[in-house]
């Protein structure tokens, strides 16, 4: 009887023990820069001898649920110092991390071995991440640091070329991206037409690319992603960096509030160049001027709170007979809050608006435009276990179109005040995410967006026969605009059109070994708003609208397959890609369609299809004194706009024809060499097939005017572009212990001076009577230098 009690309590003993040892605890904190206390994204937390980790989320918090036990956490990422260091966790346990950055050697900057593992592991893919550090090394035009030039360096990602606006990804237009700055739609990227991005890259701290598989908790947008988050500012001490370059200047002042609770960030850009055109007798101006803020305080550990505004303005003058301006401007209040170790929260107000105004003093009016957007988010990242991870949240979204007043400037003026139709539209949206770890091996992120798009009631809306806005003329095979049979008003609480899609997400990662794995992801998304512009590339004149009765969502379908490996200690690492995706309901425009003061967008449009594929490959090297990346994308963008009856043409006869950013061939080569503490070298060398354009392929003369015929829509390209770009930085005293320290950065843009042909176009030569092509090039050889300082 005593063996069998002896032999009970053992068991009982052993037992306890078994589940003692079965008992998890969550491991969480913050992760912060030691000299300014700001949050770091997308930090790796990681426990070797269990192969397994998580990463810091867009406010630096992290949580890891382990058993009990003691471990080894090693603390990584780029920049800075790795910390490593033994965590006994017998319970929940809090625990900050402050990294220090690296500043002794280029050793202590690298990506080990374990955190790609890490990467390898989860199932995101067809996301690219890029430091300041690295953008601000990359040669650019005239000298400033370009955060949208920079992306499209990367594979799946071009432009319409030099002064172009926007970005393309994966044959998309630039309209299809949704570009967010702390949360807020940004809705025009660009400064001085497309030379300048809106970004300052002072006032930047991470931004992130997503090209496929996004996320359930984005939407809005069928092409792309490009998530930025701004600088918190330093809450330990007050520090000043800047730069001044050939033609424009920025500053920008982070400092505390209240030491180690908050702190402010103000920062502001200007060009100046504008300021020497009177020494060359040139009365005109085009210059432009933003500022960044941020005021961050942290209540206590379980609550931060954000105020984040950017503002921006571009004027471009002629003489005194012309004025524009345009320009964005955004505010944002974000409140964090920690329910528990295990689930975050974010809640954002946020408020954004873009602004056009053109001023004809010559015709004394004055033309406004724009678009304003109320936006409501509530997010929750939840930590359920170590191999589970839920994201759910929703988001409201109230918009105020106005899409074009005139007035006139003076008493004498001939034109009448004209007022087009403002418009309105609420957009809900409710999402839950999942990120399930199944094996050592599999792992899967599954998820759906419920977006729902209403329409709201406006002071009129025409009606047509048969709800017919466009009619095709059989005799001549054309479109023509058909009359409206009367108007119908609404109230502004009435709902004109509601839309409701369900978008699914799902992305899976099968890790083949170590240092390789293979991924494939699939994600539908809606777009309910259409930027009106029938120009290769975006202009401040385009103006936004949603979708109604005769303008139906944009409904994306992608997937995509890749494979994914490092080498030699993650020295290198290769990224293989290819997708395919489709667009139902992209609108195109009838010939000799007017966008500009159109009330009646409707008369002018068709409903089409839009598709794309192809392959990309990403060669990086990232370790050592020479670092850079190969990417490589062959592609198709295609677009077809069938006629509703078989009697109509449709555009382009119903055929498939190449979209105006569809680029065959990309090829980028991006290098960084470090020779000492002094000097740092980069270069950047571009090829891209050359953008689809349409010629004239014959002429007839018609009452004495020559008109010409042109071929089938895009059937011809420009001449391919390329070029190559260096620069240099060189740091005077590198090891000086001073608080100030400077750089200077020398820079050649396209060295070898290619004319590479923004556009051509024909016409008569007024000396011969000929024919002629005359091709327009932007740019030649432009080198630059620009001084930039902290302290």
């Amino acid at each position: 009887m005593k063996i069998l009690s002896r032999g009970f309590f053992l068991c009982l003993f052993l037992c306890s023990i078994n589940l003692y040892a079965q008992e998890k605890f969550t491991l969480s904190g913050t992760i912060t820069d030691n000299q300014s206390n700001e949050t770091l994204i997308g930090v790796n937390i990681i426990i070797p001898e269990l192969q397994t980790g998580t990463m810091s989320n867009e406010y630096g918090f992290y949580s890891i649920t382990l058993p009990a036990g003691t471990y080894d956490i090693q603390i990584s990422y780029l920049g800075f110092t790795t910390v490593n260091e033994s965590v006994v966790l017998l319970s929940d346990l809090t625990k900050n991390y402050k990294l220090l950055e690296a500043t002794e050697s280029l050793d202590e900057v690298v990506i080990t071995e374990n955190i790609e593992k890490l990467n390898i592991k989860k199932p995101q893919m067809s996301v690219n991440s890029l430091s300041i550090k690295t953008i601000k090394n990359m040669p650019v035009v005239l000298g400033e640091v370009d955060v949208i030039k920079s992306i499209t360096l990367l594979p799946g990602v071009t432009n319409a070329g030099e002064g172009a606006s926007g970005f393309n990804v994966r044959g998309g237009a630039a309209d299809q991206n949704l570009i967010l700055l702390d949360e807020a739609t940004i809705f025009n990227s660009s400064h001085l037409f497309g030379f300048f991005s809106v970004f300052n890259p002072d006032a930047i701290k991470d931004l992130k690319l997503y090209k496929g598989g996004i996320p359930a908790k984005y939407g809005g947008r069928v092409s792309s992603v490009l998530d930025i988050y701004q600088k918190e500012g330093n809450s330990k001490s007050f520090h000043m960096n800047g730069g001044i370059g050939l033609i424009s200047s920025r500053l920008l002042a982070e400092g505390p509030i209240k030491k180690d609770k908050g702190s402010f960030l103000i920062g502001g850009r200007s060009s100046y160049a504008h300021l020497f055109l009177p020494l060359f007798d040139i009365d005109s101006k085009a210059y432009f001027y933003d500022l960044n803020t941020k005021l961050s305080y942290n209540i206590n550990t379980n609550n931060n709170i954000y105020l984040s505004g950017y503002f921006g303005r571009d004027v471009f003058e002629i003489s005194d007979s012309f004025q524009n301006t345009f320009g964005n401007s955004v505010l944002n209040f974000r409140w964090n809050h920690l329910f528990s170790d295990k689930l975050f929260s974010n809640l954002s107000l946020i408020y954004s608006d873009y602004y056009y105004g053109l001023e004809l003093s010559f015709v004394e009016f004055d033309w406004v435009s724009g678009i304003k957007n109320f936006n409501l988010k509530y997010d929750f990242k939840h930590y359920i276990n170590n191999n589970f991870k839920l994201e759910y949240g929703l988001n409201s979204m109230y918009y105020d179109f106005n899409p074009g007043e005139i007035n006139p400037t003076t008493e004498t003026s001939g034109i009448n005040p004209y007022k087009l139709i403002d418009k309105y539209a609420f957009e809900n949206a409710v999402y839950i995410d999942a990120e399930h770890k199944l094996s050592n091996k599999l792992s899967i992120s599954y998820g759906a967006r419920l977006s729902m798009f209403h329409r709201l009631g406006q002071d009129e809306l025409n009606i047509y026969e048969n709800d017919s806005p466009l009619i095709f003329n059989e005799e001549i095979g054309i479109y023509e605009k058909a009359e409206p049979i009367g108007t119908e008003s609404f109230n502004r609480s009435d709902v004109i059109e509601s839309f409701t899609n369900l978008e699914p997400r799902l992305a899976i990662a099968y890790q083949l070994n170590d240092v390789s794995s293979v991924k494939a992801s699939y994600n539908r998304m809606s777009q309910y708003l259409h930027l009106l512009s029938n120009t290769t590339s975006p202009t401040p004149l385009d103006v936004w609208t949603p979708s109604g009765k005769y303008v139906k969502p944009q409904l994306l379908d992608q997937v995509a397959v890749g494979y994914f490996k490092t080498f030699k200690d993650n020295t290198f690492s290769i990224e293989i890609e290819s997708f395919y995706k489709t667009i139902k309901n992209r609108i195109d425009y009838v010939d000799g369609a007017d966008l500009i003061a159109n009330d009646a967008i409707e008369q002018i449009i068709l409903n089409g299809e839009a598709r794309a594929y192809g392959l990309e490959v990403l060669l990086r090297k990232n370790e050592g004194r020479f670092t850079g990346w190969l990417a490589y994308t062959l592609s198709k963008s295609e677009q077809r706009t069938p006629g509703r009856t078989p009697i109509e043409t449709g555009i382009n006869s119903g055929q498939w024809y190449s979209t105006a950013y569809d680029k065959t061939h990309d090829v980028s080569l991006t290098g960084s060499y470090e020779l000492n503490k002094k000097w740092s070298f980069s270069s950047n060398f571009i090829f891209q097939t050359g953008q689809p354009t349409t010629y004239p392929n014959s002429q007839y003369e018609y009452n004495g005017l020559v008109i010409p015929n042109y071929e089938a829509r895009n059937s011809s390209r420009l001449p391919a572009y390329h070029r190559l770009d260096l620069s240099t930085i060189y740091t005077p005293k590198p090891e000086s212990k001073k608080n100030f320290k400077g750089e200077w950065v020398f820079g050649i843009y396209n060295v070898y001076g290619r004319k590479n042909a923004a556009s051509i176009s024909f016409g008569e030569n007024s000396d011969t009577s000929n024919n002629e092509a005359v091709k327009l090039a932007i740019f030649g050889m432009v080198p630059s230098i620009s001084y930039n300082f902290k302290f």
